[in-house]
């Protein structure tokens, strides 16, 4: 190991055996001493020595700061919990955090109100506390297991631990391995894993010799180890539950069994033989989850305990109590509490409710209190849905959705319960539970209710089929439940009846059921809108007329639906921000240039300031699609390259549609085949007729860039035929050249007869100019001519800056066909120069082979000066992004927010980006010129 300045005490006391993870757990520490931060997952069975892992972690890093956090079974449903103890003593560092950061963690753990924060923000904010501690000296991480952490702060700390790069943090975590026990969870994947197995027969010995003092058989020995099967655990706790005239003479061991249960036992025959009042204070300390020594007292007084009854426990090594309650292994914890009958676990439950107080800690004194009950208690259900409310408020789905199954329980009455059962399936599914969901809404269904209720149960019902298998019986479930909801609630009757409009269209071609003309036609029977009407009331009525009465008599009322939502700034609470993503497919199919870029780039916006970063990668994903339409390639490439960082640092799988449209665009035949093929697997696997046509739509693009116009003519033609809502727009023009160009001026002149009415119809600069450059492609003469300069000149007025330069492609092309070389040229070069400049290459390439042909040499692209083509060839992708930034003057902790990493670890990649291109500061960087 180099020499970092960092190396283990050398009084350290090591653990028997243990060698190789000994030195993983030091390597991890030199490492985060240097200056390289990094994760460790210690992964085994219940008594393999985790925890002592952790222990001799915590004494090996000397002149670390050491934190500690660990996983309770109970706490499992209170968001935050975990993550809670372990920064806890790290908030005084909270105010150099950013303003949006520190929101977010005080609304989590409670000490502000607030929206509910997105866990991703959260996550980034933990990532800058832990970072902030650690430049003082070194940061050493505990999680004990961490299977028992509640879901968020699982996630969070994963996040945490994927994202530290140059921030001087180490993290351990130990968990019980799912696949040797029943009780682990599999949490923390892709991070460096150590699984632990049983120590080797001699190190066995050794460890039972210092167990057992007194004569132990040789056969009985031999058994012990037999059994235990190197479990250090139990090779310490099974002798202890047998007399030791039993152990010298081999009589009373008991059967085989697994060895954690076995342990377990162990513990717990070691807690019955204590006196009663000790045994009921461990049960105190058990059902106590946060280990708070003066609520734990408080409770014991009330049962009727005093503090004498610590001392056996104390002296049996079952339990230190201090400021803080700790038991001498997690095991005990679960041994004690699974021991007790249900009398006793409500008495405690009960004495807790009543030691803990309402006004500082009203969530935990609910589910004590809740956890008290024998059969029914409305006052309790009713605390618990209180806490559920507060539980959401910070963002904490899964713990509000636990909260509200616990109160379904106690409920006495069946309206009620089966009216709390329905929100508990709300938040169970918003949590990302939807089996869970989908049982509780079983419950809902069984109690008596009124249309009202039932019916708001099948929109549910659907909505977890669309989110979960987008079936082809989705719509349909929507619109059942649309038709349901009219005369109760007709508000919410016409968005059901939106969201089935919009189930249909995403399942496109590959729907079986009710598909999309069934549905608009049932949205025409919709109640009437509020007056005035909203949004979405627009929206609906202009997508139920698209596909019932056409194109023409759609536009109008959609036009008016776009207006309304540009003119329109949601709150954070608005619902029509829902609605944002199917305007955009709206604005496409309009062709409505400035409203589609208006429009992903709120949702951009408002994603951002929302902090909602699990759908920013969609946001980004719609907004760099509409920048490849609009020329700006390499800005549509930092947002895809922004959209890759998040999805890796959130483990969300990548979006590939913009990704394909940029490559298509670009030319990258072998890159776009990749992603189109991925993308009609998944596609077809969750049946997404939709997607297949815009990845249609991109190989168009691509073939009619590199002049293969048969095969761009067989992928436009799809998205065509099956008039996808936005897709066919944008295909039927790269069909028509492509028609054209393959000697099919019959399709081509088809397809122009549904194009023309509909570009009147929209009305924009872009439809017209489109509608001009496909008409000119099918004329001859004068009349050829005057077309292609109408779609030059109106394409210059929109922001479409990748269709004006194909306007000017194929007016060269024409020109030099008729012989008019001189004008041709002219052209063809400005039609090189857009290309060239915004890195549509095959489209570019191709006007480089017309203008040779005309007798002119295209220019070569100087838009490139060498040292920013060297700085691309010299950088990784995400240096490249983050050279970028800093050129347009961000700082390391703006960067760092938009990355998903520290401002530290931005300033290391800092330093690699200066020596890799030689320059020494920003303002130099920014003078390259990056594309």
């Amino acid at each position: 190991m180099a020499d970092t300045g960092w190396h283990p005490p050398e009084n350290q006391v090591t653990l028997l055996g243990r060698r190789g993870e000994r030195e993983a757990i030091e390597r991890l520490l030199s490492r985060a001493w240097s200056g390289r931060s990094g994760a460790l997952v210690i992964r085994g069975e219940a008594g393999i020595g985790k925890t002592a892992l952790l222990r001799h972690a915590r004494g090996t890093a000397a002149g670390f700061r050491v934190e500690h956090a660990t996983g309770i079974e109970s706490e499992a449903g209170f968001a935050y919990a975990g993550l809670h103890q372990l920064c806890a003593p790290l908030l005084d560092r909270l105010p150099a955090l950013p303003g949006p950061q520190q929101a977010a963690l005080g609304v989590a753990f409670g000490l502000r109100a607030g929206d509910p924060p997105d866990r991703f923000l959260v996550g980034l904010a933990v990532l800058g506390l832990l970072a902030e501690a650690a430049e003082e000296r070194p940061l050493l991480c505990l999680v004990d297991d961490a299977q028992w952490l509640d879901e968020v702060s699982a996630q969070t700390l994963g996040f945490v631990a994927r994202r530290v790069e140059a921030e001087r943090v180490a993290l351990v975590f130990a968990l019980r391995d799912s696949r040797t026990d029943p009780g682990g969870t599999e949490l923390f994947g892709r991070l460096p894993d150590l699984g632990l197995g049983g120590l080797s027969d001699a190190d066995a010995r050794a460890l039972l010799a210092t167990a057992v003092r007194t004569p132990l058989d040789e056969q009985v020995r031999d058994r012990i180890i037999a059994e235990a099967r190197g479990n250090p655990l139990a090779l310490l706790e099974l002798p202890r539950s047998a007399q030791p005239a039993k152990l010298a003479g081999g009589f009373g061991l008991p059967d085989a069994l697994n060895v954690p249960r076995r342990v377990e036992q162990s513990f717990q025959h070691r807690s019955a033989g204590l006196p009663a009042d000790t045994q009921l204070l461990l049960l105190v300390a058990a059902a106590e989850p946060v280990g708070d020594a003066d609520l734990m007292w408080r409770a014991a007084e009330y049962v009727g305990i005093g503090t004498e009854a610590a001392t056996p426990a104390e002296a049996a090594g079952l339990l230190e109590i201090g400021t803080r309650v700790r038991f001498s292994h997690p095991l005990v914890r679960s041994a004690v509490y699974r021991a007790a009958v249900p009398a006793e676990r409500r008495r405690v439950h009960r004495a807790l409710a009543e030691a803990t107080d309402p006004r500082t800690d009203p969530d935990r004194r609910a589910w004590h209190r809740a956890q008290a009950v024998l059969g029914s208690d409305e006052e309790a259900a009713a605390e618990l849905e209180r806490s559920a409310g507060r539980a959401r408020a910070r963002g904490g789905l899964a713990a509000a959705a636990a909260f509200l199954e616990r109160a379904v329980a106690l409920t006495p009455g069946a309206a009620g319960r089966a009216r709390r059962a329905l929100a508990a399936a709300q938040a169970k599914n918003q949590a990302g539970a939807p089996d869970a969901a989908l049982e509780l809404l079983t419950v809902a269904a069984d109690g008596p209710s009124d249309a009202l209720h039932r019916a708001r149960i099948e929109v549910l019902r659907a909505q977890i089929a669309f989110h979960t298998i987008r079936g082809n019986e989705v719509p349909g479930m929507l619109l059942d439940a649309a038709k349901m909801l009219a005369p109760l609630d007709a508000a919410l009757s016409r968005e059901t009846y939106l969201q089935a409009i919009e189930a249909s269209f995403h399942a496109g071609r590959l729907g079986r059921g009710r598909g999309l003309p069934e549905a608009a036609e049932a949205a025409q029977t919709a109640p009437a809108p509020t007056t005035p009407p909203r949004p979405v009331d627009l929206l609906l009525d202009g997508l139920a007329a698209r596909f019932t009465q056409g194109y023409e008599a759609s536009a109008p009322g959609l036009q008016r639906a776009l207006r309304m939502f540009r003119g329109h700034e949601p709150r954070a609470e608005d619902d029509n921000r829902r609605w944002l993503w199917l305007a955009c497919h709206v604005a496409a199919m309009l062709w409505d240039d400035e409203a589609i870029y208006a429009l992903a780039g709120r949702i951009v916006r408002l994603t951002r300031e929302a902090g909602a970063l699990a759908t920013l990668p969609a946001a980004l994903n719609a907004l760099a699609t509409v920048l490849v339409h609009t020329g700006e390639l390499a800005r549509a490439a930092e947002l895809v390259a922004e959209e890759h960082a998040i999805t890796q640092a959130t483990g969300a799988p990548p979006l590939p549609n913009a990704r394909l449209t940029l490559a298509a665009w670009r030319g990258r035949q072998p890159e776009t085949a990749e992603l189109y093929a991925a993308m009609v697997r998944n596609a077809t696997e969750r049946g997404e007729g939709a997607t297949i046509g815009l990845g249609q739509y991109a190989l168009a693009v691509l073939h009619n860039g590199l002049g293969n116009y048969d095969d761009a003519l067989a992928a436009a033609a799809p998205p065509c035929e099956h008039d996808e809502l936005a897709n066919s727009s944008v295909a039927l023009h790269e069909l028509i050249e492509a028609a054209v160009r393959a000697g099919q001026p019959a399709r081509a002149a088809a397809a122009l007869e549904r194009v023309s009415p509909r570009a009147r119809a929209s009305g924009t600069q872009w439809a017209l100019g489109l509608e001009a450059r496909s008409r000119a492609l099918t004329s001859t003469g004068p009349a050829a001519e005057a077309l292609y300069r109408e779609a030059v000149q109106r394409l210059s007025e929109c922001r479409m800056a990748t269709h004006l330069a194909r306007a000017h492609l194929v007016y060269g092309e024409w020109l030099r066909r008729e012989g008019r070389r001189q004008d041709a040229r002219e052209q063809l070069r400005t039609a090189h120069e857009l290309l060239s400049g915004m890195g549509a290459e095959a489209f570019a390439a191709r006007a480089a082979r017309e203008l040779r042909a005309t007798g002119e040499q295209p220019r070569k692209r100087t838009v490139q000066p060498a040292d920013a083509r060297t700085a691309q060839e010299l950088l990784t992708a995400r240096e490249l992004l983050i050279a970028r930034l800093v050129a347009t003057g961000a700082t390391s902790g703006e960067i760092g927010a938009q990355l998903f990493l520290s401002p530290r670890t931005i300033d290391a990649h800092l330093r690699n980006i200066f020596r890799k291109l030689n320059v020494t500061s920003r303002r130099q960087l920014r003078n390259l010129q990056l594309p």
